[in-house]
């Protein structure tokens, strides 16, 4: 029997076919747990699944294996995960991995294409996404996020890359209100793009946006976002497809407060700045 046929990472040349593709792959296939990343909270286990002669590595996280959260009591975070990659579809920036909910072998639970994540090379700093630098300025190609200790009474200020891959993802981040885009949540591909992943503490209905990506806080939006928006707003309207797949997956209430985030990020026309009442960066950042 020939061995099955490994899939590369989606790249931008028929990225829309191969993510249909790929949520056959991940949603049909069988899955084979290889091993379990410990370093996370909940139980994230590293699988191959195959399916009509094709095989692609992925990750499988039961919601048996999730640590229960005060404030997020209704539904799964494995639900929340896809509603975080059909909202970023929708946008068709392609932001999130392909994430369907499906049963496992421990389960159901959310499973997801693995991204083998390309480190920068150290003749190519212009490829680092967050740096600490010292002083009271980013630099140029970078923008400021917050000053934070570097032991022995020292402070640096945090910055991110000035880079329209990672606005995207703020503007992605605005509207599912991620509480959790720390830097390990960020995997820059071989083929140029970078995804978020980890989108489990997403879509409440109070503001909870905590990220490493305030840098364009305040700032106008860009066309490239307006548009995306406008078309986000379509789709989310009563009755669209996206609101009919996304009302199985959170609340009545958490499904109007994604309305009313975009509606007002399109109204202002301006990136979300921090609220004061909850705090804006996620800790461990990393």
């Amino acid at each position: 029997m020939p061995a099955p046929e490994r899939l590369p990472a989606p790249g931008v040349t028929g990225q829309g076919d191969r993510q249909v593709y790929m949520e056959e792959l991940l949603a049909k296939g069988e899955l084979t747990v290889v091993g379990r990343i410990r370093e996370a909270s909940n139980a994230v286990l590293l699988c191959t699944v195959t399916y009509d002669g094709a095989s692609a590595d992925c990750v499988y996280k039961p919601v048996k294996g999730e640590r229960p959260l005060w404030d997020f009591p209704d539904g799964s975070l494995a639900q929340r995960e896809v509603a975080a990659y059909l909202v970023s579809e929708a946008t068709g920036w392609g932001l999130v991995p392909a994430t369907v909910l499906r049963d496992g072998p421990y389960g159901e639970g959310m499973v997801q294409q693995w991204i083998e994540s390309r480190q920068p090379r150290e003749d190519s700093p212009q490829e680092e996404l967050l740096a600490l630098v010292e002083g009271d300025e980013a630099g140029e190609g970078w923008k400021p996020v917050a000053f934070a200790e570097v032991g022995e009474g020292r402070t640096a200020l945090l910055v991110h890359a000035d880079d329209p891959r990672l606005r995207r993802l703020s503007v992605l981040d605005a509207v599912i209100n991620n509480g959790d885009r720390k830097g390990g949540h960020l995997l820059p591909a071989p083929d140029g793009r970078i995804y978020g992943i980890d989108h489990g503490v997403t879509f409440h209905t109070e503001d909870k946006l905590r990220t490493l990506l305030w840098g364009w806080a305040g700032e106008p939006l860009t066309d490239e976002a307006r548009a995306a928006l406008a078309a986000l707003a379509a789709e989310l309207a009563e009755g669209a497809p996206l609101a009919t797949r996304l009302a199985e997956l959170i609340t009545a209430a958490e499904l109007a407060a994604v309305r009313g985030r975009v509606a007002h990020m399109l109204r202002t026309g301006k990136h979300p700045q921090p609220s004061g009442q909850w705090p804006s960066i996620p800790w461990p950042p990393v």
